[in-house]
C-alpha cells in the first residue's frame, strides 16, 4: 500500500504545481529544433520564419523551441542542399522555396515553371485547391517531410547592369546568376543569355564585382538586400515565376511530437503563411514605386511583350512539365485556366 501511495503522488505532483502533465511526457523532445531559412527576417520569407517559430513557441509553453538559421548556414550558404541536410538530420525543420530543391526532389518545383500562373488570382486558386495541395503535400512527404502551409515568395523580376530588358532578344550575352535550378538555367540559356548558378550568398559579391550582369528574384528581395548598390540599374517586372514558401517538418520530428502538439504546430504554420503572404503582397503592390524612386529604371511589359517572353519559354516549359509532374501540372493548368473564364 505505502508503494502505491507514493506513485499516486508522484502522478499528481506535476498538477499540484500547475506543471501541465503532458511535459513531463515529452522528456524526448529536443531542446532546440533547427530551422533553416535562406534569408533573415529583414525579407518577407525570414519574417515568416520567425513569424512561425514564436508562434510556436508562445502556443507549446516553450515546450517546441524552433530556432531560425538564416542565410542557409546550417548547409553553408548552399541552399540547394537544405532537402538532403534534412534527409541527414542536420535540419528540423524547412522554410523554403522547393526551386532550391529541384536535385533532390525535382517533383516539388511544379510550381517554379515559367509564366504558370499570370497573376495572383490564378497562384490564389491553385494553392487554394484542396484536391491539387493534398497531392503535393504527398510528394513533401515522399521527400522526407510533414508539409504543413505554404507561403509565398513573390514574383521573381530581372535585374541587370548593362541595359533594358524589353524582349527575349536583350537577354543575349547577360551573365546572370540563377538558383541550383537546371530549368532556370535553360530558361536563360534558351534566350541566349549566360545563366551562372551560385548561392545567394554567393551571388552578392559576383555582382558588385561584375563577374555576373545579371540576377533574377522578387523586388521585394532587390529592395531588402539593397541590390541597386550592387550596380544593378535595370529592371523588368516580367512576373516569370512565383514558387511556394513551404513551411515543413522533418518526419523523424514530426512524429516524435504528439498529436496535441503537432495540431498546435500546424495552426502556427498556417497562421504564419497567412501573415507572410500578406506582407508578400503588400510589398508587391509597392515595389515598382519604391525601386524607381532609387534611380533604377524600372519596365513593366505590355501584354503583347509578356507574350512574347511566354513564347520565348514555350519549348522549355514542355520539357519541364514532363520532367517535373506533368500530371500534376496539368491540374494546375486547368484551374488557372478556370480564373480565366471567370
Amino acid at each position: 500500500m505505502k508503494r502505491r501511495a507514493l506513485i499516486q503522488s508522484a502522478l499528481l505532483a506535476p498538477a499540484a504545481l500547475g506543471i501541465p502533465r503532458v511535459a513531463f511526457a515529452q522528456g524526448s523532445y529536443r531542446a532546440e529544433y533547427k530551422m533553416s531559412t535562406v534569408v533573415p527576417p529583414a525579407f518577407a520569407w525570414g519574417k515568416g520564419g520567425e513569424i512561425f517559430g514564436n508562434l510556436v513557441r508562445e502556443r507549446t509553453q516553450g515546450r517546441i523551441n524552433i530556432k531560425q538559421y538564416p542565410g542557409a548556414s546550417l548547409v553553408q550558404g548552399q541552399q540547394d542542399r537544405e532537402l538532403s541536410a534534412m534527409r541527414q538530420g542536420i535540419i528540423d525543420v524547412l522554410c523554403g522555396a522547393p526551386i532550391n530543391w529541384a536535385g533532390t526532389a525535382r517533383e516539388l518545383g511544379v510550381f517554379t515553371l515559367p509564366f504558370l500562373f499570370p497573376d495572383h488570382k490564378a497562384w490564389d486558386a491553385v494553392t487554394g485547391n484542396s484536391a491539387f495541395m493534398d497531392e503535393y503535400f504527398n510528394l513533401v512527404r515522399k521527400a522526407g517531410a510533414e508539409p504543413l502551409a505554404v507561403g509565398e515568395t513573390g514574383y521573381r523580376q530581372i535585374s541587370n547592369s548593362k541595359r533594358p530588358i524589353v524582349k527575349p532578344e536583350d537577354l543575349k550575352g547577360i551573365k546572370v546568376r540563377v538558383v541550383g535550378s537546371p530549368m532556370y538555367g535553360e530558361i536563360m540559356s534558351s534566350m541566349g543569355a549566360n545563366p551562372t548558378f551560385m548561392s545567394w550568398a554567393d551571388a552578392q559579391p559576383a555582382l558588385a564585382s561584375g563577374a555576373v550582369d545579371a540576377q533574377e528574384n522578387p523586388l521585394e528581395v532587390f529592395l531588402a538586400a539593397k541590390i541597386h548598390t550592387l550596380g544593378q540599374k535595370f529592371v523588368t517586372k516580367w512576373n516569370y515565376s512565383n514558387d511556394i514558401l513551404l513551411f515543413a517538418i522533418a518526419t523523424p520530428i514530426w512524429q516524435s511530437w504528439n498529436a496535441a502538439d503537432q495540431k498546435i504546430v500546424r495552426e502556427s504554420a498556417i497562421d504564419a503563411a497567412k501573415q507572410q503572404v500578406a506582407l508578400v503582397r503588400k510589398l508587391f503592390e509597392e515595389d515598382v514605386q519604391r525601386v524607381s524612386g532609387l534611380g533604377v529604371q524600372v519596365h513593366v511589359p505590355t501584354p503583347a511583350e509578356l507574350g512574347a517572353w511566354q513564347i520565348a519559354t514555350r519549348r522549355t516549359y514542355a520539357s519541364w512539365k514532363a520532367q517535373i509532374h506533368a500530371g500534376l501540372i496539368g491540374k494546375a493548368e486547368e484551374i488557372v485556366a478556370k480564373t480565366r473564364k471567370a
